[in-house]
């Protein structure tokens, strides 16, 4: 009828939902970033009223310049290496579900949430399932994401049906995963560690207390890796930012204690990271490697993330059909 919208035949979607990055490793950008990325509440629980001046008068004054030089020593050919392989595995899900339409968004940055379900609103997406890739639940990793997309839905005039998909710290197809991607990568080292250092990204002891699972998620995992892998790992937490205390023990300080105590190989894993980024790349893999090393260690092994690896997509591929069951004919 003249005058009514054109609607499009109507489409299953999956948005792949990550953490974010600036658009360049140049100060400007990385400010911009860390501006949406810090203002988030979930991410820094402190009244805005006190921390607004801190953020925009001390830490977007000096951080940026440091980050950019961290993100220049990562930084690939084609560009920000998380948002590539978000890219990569995006591709290689679409080649494999091939009924469904697969969309990649950061929740800081581009490809913002956002745009990315107005898109896939607008090619037909009436049932739509968020997927944060994030294994172990925090609020201020997962929530977020979820709070962006229920904040973009609530903008819309016609909502898409919307499922998220939880966490999938302790499934059998993860760990499965998990087992087997680094299996694969310790065989193919010129050593054997003597230690598995497995290091998530760390959170303030406050969340915790306030009744985020995400410690106990890391720890379940970190046990049943262990076992699937037949070997003991250590677990240790990264990123500290700010005076208040974190979740121990710090990856650094294991790192150095581990030269220290004259271990002389070390192995360092990252799987609380669905891809590979600032966190892991440069901090793990670079002053990581510099801490040990100059704590009298020897040979340092970073392992990849699951990243697009065959083990990850295959992984991706039945987690996503499982929270499709009912959406999809042979779901």
């Amino acid at each position: 009828m003249s005058g009514h919208p054109s609607i499009p035949e109507p489409k299953v979607g999956v948005l792949l939902i990550n953490l974010g990055t600036p658009d360049a490793p140049e100060a400007r950008a990385v400010r911009r970033y860390l501006a949406e990325f810090l203002s988030d509440p979930r991410v820094i629980e402190i009244h805005p009223i006190a921390w607004k001046p801190i953020l925009h008068g001390l830490v977007l004054r000096t951080r940026p310049k440091k980050s950019a030089e961290a993100y220049n020593q990562v930084w690939t050919n084609e560009g920000s290496p998380l948002r590539a392989i978000a890219h990569r595995q995006a591709e290689a899900l679409r080649t494999r579900l091939q009924d469904v339409s697969v969309h990649y968004a950061m929740r800081y940055g581009n490809p913002g949430i956002a745009a990315a379900l107005n898109n896939m609103a607008g090619e037909g997406c009436t049932r739509i399932l968020a997927a944060p890739l994030y294994p172990q639940y925090c609020a201020a990793t997962t929530a977020t994401a979820n709070d962006a997309v229920f904040g973009a839905l609530a903008r819309m005039r016609w909502q898409p049906a919307l499922r998220t998909l939880p966490p999938y710290y302790d499934d059998p197809l993860y760990i499965d995963a998990l087992a087997k991607n680094l299996t694969r990568q310790l065989s193919a080292l010129d050593f054997e560690p003597e230690r598995l250092l497995l290091s998530f990204h760390g959170m303030p002891v406050r969340t915790l207390e306030l009744g985020d699972p995400y410690h106990c998620h890391c720890k379940k995992t970190a046990r049943l890796l262990s076992d699937a892998l037949g070997r003991e790992v250590d677990v240790a937490f990264q990123s500290r930012f700010g005076r208040a205390k974190w979740l121990e023990p710090a990856t650094d300080a294991t790192l150095a204690s581990f030269a220290q105590q004259g271990l002389k190989s070390v192995a360092i894993a990252a799987p609380g990271f669905s891809a590979d980024c600032i966190e892991t790349l440069e901090e793990l893999g670079i002053r990581g490697r510099r801490t040990f090393l100059e704590a009298g260690g020897g040979k340092f092994a970073l392992l990849d993330c699951l990243n697009d690896s065959p083990e990850s997509i295959a992984m991706l591929e039945r987690l996503i059909e499982r929270e499709l069951a009912g959406w999809l004919p042979h779901a």
